[in-house]
This record gives C-alpha cells, sequence and structure tokens, in this order.
C-alpha cells in the first residue's frame, strides 16, 4: 500500500475572486476539495517554475555548443581558405612566368573574369573558360 504524504495545515489569504473561480473549477480539474485544488495547482506552478529554469539552461548549453560548432567550422574554412589561396597564388605566378601577356590584355582579361564571376555567382568551371579560349562557345 502507497504512504501517505505527510500534510501540513496553513493558512494564507486568497482574493475572493480568485477562490471563486476555484470553486467552479474544481470538477473540471478532477479533484474534491479546495485543499486538492490547491495542492494541484501549487504543483503544476511549481513544475511551470522549474520547466522555465530548465529551459534556460537548456537554450544556454545549446547556445554554447552552437558557438562552438561555428567557430570551429570558421576555422576550418579560414584554413581551407588559406590553404586555396596559396596555391591559386603558384598557379598565379607560373602562368604570368610562361606567358607573354601585355597590359591591355591583363586589363581586359581581369574586367572579362569581374563580369564572368559575378554573373555565375562564382562557381567557375574550368571547362566553360577551355571552350571560351578555343572559341568554342
Amino acid at each position: 500500500m502507497a504512504k501517505e504524504p505527510e500534510k501540513v495545515r496553513t493558512g494564507f489569504y486568497i482574493e475572493k475572486e480568485v477562490l471563486d473561480r476555484c470553486d467552479e473549477l474544481l470538477t473540471q480539474a478532477n479533484v474534491k476539495s479546495r485543499n486538492e485544488f490547491v495542492t494541484e495547482a501549487l504543483r503544476f506552478y511549481c513544475g511551470y517554475l522549474t520547466s522555465k529554469q530548465n529551459e534556460n539552461y537548456l537554450l544556454q548549453s545549446l547556445s554554447s555548443v552552437l558557438i562552438s560548432t561555428i567557430r570551429d567550422t570558421e576555422n576550418r574554412l579560414a584554413r581551407m581558405d588559406f590553404k586555396i589561396a596559396t596555391e591559386l597564388s603558384k598557379l598565379t605566378h607560373v602562368v604570368a612566368h610562361t606567358h607573354a601577356i601585355d597590359e591591355q590584355a591583363l586589363s581586359s582579361l581581369h574586367l572579362k573574369c569581374v563580369e564572368e564571376v559575378k554573373r555565375i555567382n562564382g562557381a567557375v568551371d574550368f571547362e566553360d573558360a577551355y571552350n571560351y579560349q578555343k572559341r568554342r562557345v
């Protein structure tokens, strides 16, 4: 048989309007007395307050995890961007060394590339560039 919880007698003041509302809701609350109603209401409110504390804790924890994940991702992307920029720099120097391009052609190529990158939103395709250079467009 389940042990009956310890009960204590206490008194408190309550607004008549609130007490009347509680009396109206006794059957809806599935309780037989005001004492049971108040006990259930206090349990519910205590649970509500506790859940708010848990929610705040979980939100802070989740925020911390997300910030950490984003920082790690930023670091990985920055390292990858550095490696790509280094390889591109090497490639650019090799091409500049092996090809004699005058300043007018270089300026024209720069303008064409800026326009192209804007148009294709940075998704450069080697085959498209190859076909353009071979006039297969």
